[in-house]
């Protein structure tokens, strides 16, 4: 079951994604672009469906690619301190706000992470609801700019990578974007298979092309089957309770 209940599973999992044995495939002329971004603007987007295997493999893909050291989440900027503690010593991962199971959080983003050496992380989500989609986004693009001192990969849920208006709002991309024209954003492109957001759920779409490449759209990553991620999930009463909700 993809969902972990348990730190032991938690940090067993962890040891065991292989960050390795995945290589990213790369079409010259879409790397170019994504190197633009990053000389021009300091930040490339990346738009993910969370809870899917690959992600973070995709991220160190990317990382290793384009020479970064400075990677942005969307997770909570209160978990700070603990993901501090987790790469200095392994612990710190019992906070509950690692355990909401949205697929945010994955055992493999962890490996990840220990995986990039002089690793600067920034976590940008402020980790409470406002109810107003475009306010959240325009406070996540706050907190990325005010961390773009060096050249970052910044990763969200696809909804929010994307550069300009949609029917839920302005996106934290669209924001990005007009304070730094010249940022690409790249989407992750789902063919078949199984994620995990609370729930098992699936994804059943056309033949995708594997690997980074550039369309009429924009940049992609094509991942044409992938897997469910273990999710760090415990069940609401109890999250409820440790966080004195």
């Amino acid at each position: 079951m993809p969902g972990i209940d348990t730190l032991d599973g938690l940090l067993q999992a962890v040891e065991e994604f292989d960050t390795d044995g995945y290589e990213l495939p790369v079409e010259a002329a879409a790397l170019d672009r994504a190197r633009g971004s990053i000389e021009e603007s300091g930040l490339l987007l990346l738009g993910e469906i969370h809870g899917v295997k690959e992600n973070p493999l995709v991220i160190l893909g990317l990382m290793r690619l384009l020479g970064l050291t400075h990677l942005a989440l969307e997770w909570s900027e209160n978990l700070k301190p603990q993901l501090d503690r987790y790469l200095t010593d392994g612990t710190g991962l019992d906070h509950p706000l690692w355990w909401l199971g949205d697929g945010r959080v994955t055992a493999g983003h962890f490996a990840m992470l220990r995986a990039i050496p002089g690793l600067t992380v920034t976590l940008f989500d402020g980790g409470m609801n406002t109810g107003d989609w475009s306010q959240r986004d325009a406070l996540m693009a706050e907190r990325v700019l005010a961390a773009a001192g060096e050249p970052m990969l910044v990763v969200a849920g696809n909804a929010h990578t994307l550069t300009s208006p949609t029917e839920l709002g302005l996106p934290m991309g669209a924001c990005l974007a007009s304070a730094r024209p010249s940022l690409a954003s790249v989407r992750i492109d789902y063919g078949r298979g199984d994620f995990y957001n609370i729930e098992p759920r699936q994804i059943r779409q056309h033949s995708v092309v594997a690997g980074l490449r550039a369309t009429d759209d924009g940049l992609v990553v094509g991942l044409p089957e992938f897997g469910e991620a273990m999710v760090p999930h415990l069940p609401v009463e109890l999250l409820q309770e440790r966080l004195n909700l």
